[in-house]
């Protein structure tokens, strides 16, 4: 087909708001009540089928977590190995596709998710990860849609880059599909972001192995039903559940791994580099190595900050969904002055919160993922008090008896290198340190070079002068930074989301950044009147005159 192809104007997905009587609202309430009456069993996808191993893992419900909502077949090694198998057939089909070919898959899957599979995937994200009705909303729906649709038109303008031709000659970029296959390793707190890893490199022609969280596995075995009635061939994304550790094991010591798509673990991400590293040499080329990690996220005011949307930024960049996002707000630095009127803020705000069964459309958090990390979060709120350099300022509850529930805790931490300062929780703990208005450079210049971490962060000021100083003392310290908002809630095609130092490798998940990791350029000149004659100008002569 001789067709230079016009792709649909990728817009971000509205959305919706469930409001009491919408059309939305009931239709969730639907989708919900299908989830949790059965138990779906869930088999691996490996060349475009079904799995059954026998063995099992049961997906629960992390706010009542005696309510079974799915079993998932694991994987051992054979069929680890049949998937990278069959990942490697399918390439040399799907990479010599016609890039529109590619393209209306996804383009498919982003009109099924945002019209008839909508519900179904929320309601997936709500009960499997225990996410309120905004949050699976704004992940499961929204943010994935915009992957799907926002990377067809990064993928266009990455291939529109092209060079320059000289007379008599044509130059041109082959972009390939990199030389083997991609593993994706996906995350348990965003659908969208499991959704994209594997899918964004598969987009470019490479073909995949892809392993969801062991919490997020009933949205993932959803997603791959999306994709597979959107058009996926077989063989171009295999999913695989089964113990994290011994999967990335085999697939990173493959000689044909081509690349790691990874979000999660600052300490996973630096095993898996190790591993890949030591190997240098064994691979039939160096592998793509990227990967969004951990965070610290700050917050920092001047003494001219707006106190209402301090406070807010504050509860919702630190609470939503249970701080478990890797750009929550978990330190926030005040000036002594305005410390008094926005601790009695947050101190109402959080205690207005309601937290449970998300079930409930009245809820502002759930649970936490499951019952290790409930145990993390206890231990270090416990440990605040004995703390003679902590105090709990609000929150500080927990209760495990019916679903893995962490209260929302603001701690006041007296020590600026107090460990609540620098170690990532990654859950519903926010940690304030006060210092005095004078200090407010000196703060800044600590945060900037005293953390490990550099994902996203706030400022809040009414000063503009004091806005750009900040912002400049600031600058390596985060990936995504604001001004006046909460440092969480990136959206595609608005603010391309990735950190840098222990936060990862900075590629900018939701960009073409991100999808020229997935290629390999090939520069092509062809000459169409090529010399002849071996001679150059110059050596004609006796050479000396």
């Amino acid at each position: 087909m001789n067709t230079i192809v016009p792709l649909p104007l990728p817009v971000n997905e509205p959305v919706k708001a469930y409001a009491p009587g919408s059309v939305e609202r009931a239709a969730l309430r639907e989708a919900i009540s299908a989830v949790e009456r059965q138990v779906v069993e869930m088999p691996l996808r490996i060349g475009g089928r079904p799995v059954h191993t026998g063995r099992f893992a049961d997906a629960v419900m992390p706010h009542d977590h005696a309510h079974v909502i799915g079993r998932a077949h694991l994987a051992g090694e054979a069929e680890v190995a049949a998937a990278i198998a069959a990942a490697t057939d399918a390439r040399a089909d799907w990479s010599s596709r016609p890039w529109s070919e590619r393209a209306a898959v996804f383009l498919k899957a982003a009109d099924l998710l945002a019209g008839p599979w909508r519900m179904r995937l929320n309601a997936a994200t709500m009960l499997g990860q225990s996410k309120t009705v905004q949050q699976a909303e704004i992940d499961a729906a929204c943010e994935l849609v915009d992957f799907w649709r926002f990377n067809v038109a990064f993928m266009q303008r990455l291939y529109e880059g092209q060079p320059l031709s000289s007379p008599g000659t044509w130059n041109r970029v082959d972009y390939r599909a990199l030389e083997g296959f991609v593993y994706a390793a996906t995350p348990f707190n965003f659908t969208a972001i499991a959704g994209n890893l594997p899918t964004a490199p598969a987009l470019l022609g490479n073909t995949v192995v892809w392993k969801p969280a062991a919490a997020a596995m009933v949205s993932a075995h959803l997603t791959m039903d999306l994709l597979e009635e959107a058009g996926l061939p077989p063989g171009v994304i295999n999913l695989v559940n089964g113990d994290g550790a011994a999967v990335a094991r085999q697939v990173l010591a493959e000689p044909t791994l081509a690349g790691l798509h990874f979000t999660g673990s600052t300490a996973v991400f630096n095993e898996m580099q190790r591993f890949i590293g030591q190997r240098a040499g064994e691979y039939i080329g160096y592998p793509r190595v990227v990967g969004e990690t951990g965070g610290k996220n700050f917050v920092l005011a001047h003494a001219s900050a707006d106190l209402d949307a301090l406070a807010v930024a504050i509860v919702r960049g630190g609470f939503e969904y249970q701080g478990q996002k890797c750009s929550a707000a978990s330190r926030v630095f005040v000036p002594a002055s305005l410390w008094p009127a926005l601790k009695q803020r947050l101190g109402d705000a959080i205690g207005a919160l309601r937290v449970g069964d998300v079930r409930d459309f009245g809820r502002f958090m759930g649970a936490v993922i499951d019952e290790r990390a409930w145990q993390r979060h206890h231990a270090v709120i416990e440990g605040c008090r004995d703390s003679g350099s902590a105090r709990i300022v609000a929150g500080g509850w927990s209760d495990r008896r019916t679903g893995w529930f962490i209260g929302p805790t603001l701690i006041e931490a007296a020590d600026a290198n107090s460990h609540l300062l620098r170690d990532e929780f990654f859950g519903p703990i926010v940690s304030v340190h006060v210092f005095p208005d004078a200090r407010l450079l000196d703060t800044a210049e600590r945060i900037a070079g005293h953390s490990r971490y550099a994902l996203t962060g706030a400022v809040f000021a009414r000063e503009r002068s004091v806005i750009e100083t900040l912002s400049n003392t600031l600058r390596d310290a985060a990936g995504n930074f604001y001004i006046n908002d909460k440092p969480t809630g990136a959206v595609v095609g608005q603010q391309p989301f990735g950190g840098a130092r222990a936060s990862g490798t900075n590629d900018k998940a939701g960009s073409l950044w991100n999808l020229a990791r997935w290629v390999s350029p090939r520069a092509i000149k062809e000459t169409f009147v090529p010399p002849r004659e071996l001679a150059y100008p110059h050596m004609a002569g006796d050479g000396l005159a």
